[in-house]
């Protein structure tokens, strides 16, 4: 998230807004962006219908226990309104990176 915000004029400089989602409350999201200087907004889906509409609330198993969450994905909506590219189970070393090199291979 921090990688995120600190490239942040690099998105804006390529027509892009940045906005996380996660079924925490928007209490907790504005705890949580004024400890890490998150710049930018999140939004909360507490009763997670973005989540399982796009697939993101996944059973997940750690230690031999099987629980549901969200599976880390990075979406890239069109100006339309159109998802371009999905990333999923993302990792986050170079991620950010990793959407700005797509969203300027999509503007080309």
């Amino acid at each position: 998230m921090r990688d995120f915000s600190d490239r942040l004029s690099e998105f804006k400089g390529l027509k892009c807004s940045v906005a996380g989602v996660s079924p925490d409350s928007a209490e907790s999201h504005k705890k949580f962006a004024e400890k890490l200087g998150v710049a930018y907004p999140l939004l909360s889906d507490s009763e997670k219908e973005l989540l399982q509409a796009c697939g993101f609330w996944v059973q997940k198993k750690m230690y031999g226990r099987e629980y549901m969450g969200v599976e880390r994905s990075t979406v890239i909506v069109g100006p339309g309104g159109e998802v371009e590219k999905i990333f999923r189970k993302v990792r986050v070393a170079g991620h950010a990176e990793k959407v700005l090199e797509a969203l300027r291979e999509l503007s080309e």
